[in-house]
């Protein structure tokens, strides 16, 4: 699969190719700040087929947790594109940041419910999960 996309105002672009190893929807509270209070909608690639075509983007890791995510996002517009996690071989992509978003489909779970919001909706055939699903 190649995905493409980029940021609102254009500054960032981005290729994705490889298998996405999990999409999905996120309500975790971190995730509720990245998305401006919903879920992080998001498909798992992989890290080496994802490279920046244009610009360069900012990164954002919190300094105060011992294992902290790295966010990678516009500059100019804040667009978040995606999250990389140390020693794993996948990035988080943020569906939102794809030219065509469709091509998400349909969320394989919702993790992290215990954090949902009453405003949260999770479509009634996706599974969902107070964490992690078991893998």
């Amino acid at each position: 699969m190649k995905l493409t996309g980029g940021c609102y105002c254009g500054a960032l672009r981005f290729e994705a190719e490889g298998q996405p190893g999990f999409w999905g929807q996120c309500h975790c509270r971190p995730c509720q700040y990245i998305s401006g209070g919903g879920p992080n909608f998001f498909m798992m690639m992989p890290a080496d087929g994802v490279r920046y075509v244009r610009g360069t983007p900012q990164s954002f890791a919190r300094s105060d947790l011992e294992n902290p995510v790295t966010r990678e996002f516009c500059g100019t517009c804040g667009t978040p594109v995606l999250t990389r996690i140390a020693g794993y071989d996948q990035v988080v992509l943020k569906a939102g940041a794809l030219d065509d978003p469709a091509r998400f489909g349909t969320p394989q779970a919702a993790i992290y419910t215990k954090d949902q919001q009453p405003f949260h909706v999770i479509a009634a055939d996706v599974p969902s999960f107070e964490n992690l699903p078991d893998r």
